[in-house]
């Protein structure tokens, strides 16, 4: 196999990924949106196994901390991509923010199902409006930003919640406030750095090189100064501690797709290429899976309520399940139709069938 796409080397001249999933477009931002999709399904689909051993609990735990930063890096990535077709600045700003405001409607009409999902969709929509614009600054502004968030993040966080007025406000305020700094599972403020960091990474490149094993070493590092400091004492979400644990995460995932991505042997190629089909599937109609999804989980829950005893069946619908569907549309059809809808609502229309 080749190196990128014609297209895509023009977005990262150096980088050296031998496997592909289109012509035009690169594996390894699909294959990332993949597993942070399915990430949220395994998250999501715990609550009918609510008596499974600790240790599928801890390691389900997990899969839910990564994904959503994991799909904030990979939007920070897309963003970047963007950028770099080129167009007019003002009509690729206003896409984004079309984008953007989809991702808010869709999440708060989502929240409004009656699921049990704590639905990520209008944080990522508030974070590609803000985030988008940042991107057009040089990487040097760009590093120095994210650095001042990473930094402001905790005491930000300790004052926003002394703010009276953000809880007694009405709406949208209040609902303004709870995406920006107060919601309990996620938060602009702390999703904002992992998405500029995925415009960065694409301007470096996704290859396999000093800075690749510089992700390596400090991942585990960064998990392991998270556990330490859960053992001393509380680490509340949105701390730097929990931040530090967010990036060991994405980091190992992102480590080790792009190893995967830019194997040099034929044999473990052919292997990765396989992993990777579904991987790439789901991720390249993630939108669609996660509506789904939370559809299913809302029409249980508001039929049956959440299980009290394990109920294998819907972890089965939930996560096999949803990725066999994804893997079928990618396959057969192409685009899943809320991509579809959201592209021609944001005048970049994508065609309903995958060219062969």
């Amino acid at each position: 196999m080749d190196q990128y796409s014609a297209s895509a080397a023009t977005h990262a001249p150096e980088a050296r990924t031998r496997l592909r999933s289109a012509p035009s477009r690169l594996l390894v931002p699909d294959v990332l949106r993949g597993f942070a999709i399915i990430a949220m399904l395994i998250a999501h689909a715990a609550s009918f196994v609510p008596n499974a051993p600790w240790a599928v609990h801890f390691v389900t735990a997990n899969f839910s901390d990564v994904a959503s930063p994991l799909f904030a890096l990979v939007m920070g990535m897309s963003a970047e991509l963007v950028w770099r077709r080129g167009g007019r600045v003002g009509t690729t700003l206003l896409q984004q923010t079309l984008r953007g405001l989809f991702l808010v409607v869709l999440g708060v009409w989502m929240a409004g199902w009656g699921s049990w999902v704590a639905v990520v969709l209008a944080y990522l929509g508030l974070l590609i409006i803000i985030g988008a614009p940042i991107l057009l600054a040089r990487t040097p502004v760009v590093i120095a930003v994210t650095v001042v968030i990473l930094v402001v993040s905790q005491p930000l966080l300790s004052l926003s919640r002394t703010w009276i007025w953000a809880y007694t406000s009405g709406q949208p305020v209040q609902e303004l406030m709870t995406w920006l700094f107060l919601g309990p599972q996620y938060r602009v403020v702390n999703l904002l750095p992992m998405f500029l960091i995925g415009g960065l990474l694409i301007r470096h490149g996704l290859k396999r090189d000093r800075l690749l094993w510089v992700l390596a070493a400090a991942a585990p590092l960064a998990y392991i100064a998270w556990g330490i400091g859960q053992r001393l004492g509380t680490v509340q979400s949105g701390d730097y501690l929990d931040t530090l644990k967010d990036f060991g995460l994405v980091f190992a995932v992102y480590v080790c797709v792009v190893f995967a991505a830019t194997v040099r042997r034929e044999k473990a190629e052919r292997v990765w290429a396989a992993i990777f089909v579904p991987l790439r599937a789901c991720g390249q109609v993630a939108l669609s899976l996660y509506l789904l999804h939370v559809g299913l989980v809302a029409l249980w829950n508001n039929a049956y309520g959440r299980p009290a005893e394990n109920f294998y069946p819907g972890w089965l619908v939930i996560v096999p399940g949803m990725i066999l569907v994804g893997w079928l549309w990618w396959r057969f059809v192409g685009t899943g139709p809320v991509e579809w809808v959201m592209g021609w609502l944001t005048g970049r229309p994508k065609a309903i069938r995958r060219t062969a």
